[in-house]
């Protein structure tokens, strides 16, 4: 299996900084939030993290042609603070430092920049473990840079290739009540 090199844009990612550290807003207000990805009433946000990592994608036959497959996320989860605080891993899941984990399925998605992966609205579909995940009801993932499926040749010379696209993204966890805190 050959691997894409996508070193330009790991070099880009490296440059961007989410967060306050660089004097960029950490989350986004409901107001710039598309209306699709709004959590039911009823849940609170309980915790945000940020994601640096990549999106695997895989050169594979579709339909009559060939195009680029998602594979799965891999990204580090950490704190505002820069603490590593767990993995966002296929499933999707996310799985914190202290073990538990949640995984969720995609009810929304909006693109607010074509140059990046959409922003999306899941639902908690399972749980495992006791911890920070436990109890999460909705994630929403926000502010994404990166992450697109690669822009090189998909074809049968290319087949079985995988490529590693450098993303980024602000998620949100949310649970039952207001006010929830985590």
């Amino acid at each position: 299996m050959r691997f894409v090199s996508l070193s330009v844009i790991a070099a880009s990612a490296a440059s961007l900084s989410l967060g306050s550290a660089a004097g960029e807003p950490r989350g986004t207000s409901p107001a710039e939030l598309p209306p699709s990805l709004a959590v039911p009433a009823g849940n609170a946000l309980a915790f945000t993290l940020d994601a640096e990592g990549v999106q695997v994608y895989a050169c594979a036959v579709s339909g009559a042609s060939f195009d680029w497959a998602f594979q799965a996320p891999e990204a580090r989860l950490s704190e505002t603070s820069g603490l590593a605080a767990g993995t966002h891993y296929a499933g999707p899941t996310w799985e914190s430092a202290d073990g538990s984990k949640v995984a969720g399925v995609k009810v929304e998605a909006a693109t607010p920049d074509a140059a990046a992966i959409p922003w999306l609205l899941l639902r908690a579909a399972s749980h495992a473990g006791s911890g920070r995940m436990e109890g999460v009801t909705f994630v929403q993932r926000i502010q994404t840079w990166g992450g697109n499926a690669p822009r090189q040749e998909c074809d049968a010379t290319h087949a079985g290739e995988v490529a590693r696209v450098p993303y980024r993204a602000v998620y949100r966890f949310y649970r039952k009540g207001v006010g929830a805190r985590g």
